[in-house]
């Protein structure tokens, strides 16, 4: 997975200001919340293992935006085959759903909310913690103990 480096101005910085004046960060657009933690000794590789493993059950059973553009290749003949209908998921989705919610079970109430906004919708650290009411720099900690379930329910070592 390449990156995907792109330079912003920072928050608060005055965009009327000459760009020599202004402030501005490198950012990788293909860098998670999870990942940016870890790298920066936040997170442990077990808790970054945990954090991957629901992201993964999360987008496997479709629990995040839809899209309704339809990949399927035309069949032969010209027949047209029915839409799929979107209240059958498959199996796998079942699946993934079942070991998603009971992963979010076992991190608990309180801790499961930070859990599915961070690592499962891939949310910055910081929106969480202001959709939540917390205060600032407390998500990490937080996020932290529920990732140290979320490893225990996945059993990773």
């Amino acid at each position: 997975m390449g990156q995907v480096i792109v330079e912003r101005i920072m928050p608060g910085s005055d965009p009327a200001l000459p760009a020599a004046r202004t402030r501005k960060v490198r950012v990788n657009l293909r860098e998670s919340a999870v990942s940016w933690l870890h790298a920066r000794g936040k997170l442990s590789d077990r808790q970054l293992a945990a954090a991957e493993l629901l992201r993964r059950d999360f987008e496997r059973a479709s629990l995040g935006a839809r899209t309704t553009m339809i990949w399927e290749a035309p069949t032969p003949g010209g027949k047209h085959r029915s839409l799929p209908d979107p209240a059958s998921p498959t199996r796998a989705m079942i699946d993934a759903k079942q070991r998603y919610l009971a992963a979010m079970d076992m991190a608990g109430p309180g801790l499961s909310d930070i859990a599915w906004r961070v690592a499962g919708a891939c949310g910055s650290l910081q929106d969480s913690e202001r959709a939540l009411g917390w205060p600032p720099r407390s998500g990490g900690l937080v996020l932290s103990m529920a990732l140290d379930r979320i490893a225990r329910f996945y059993r990773v070592p």
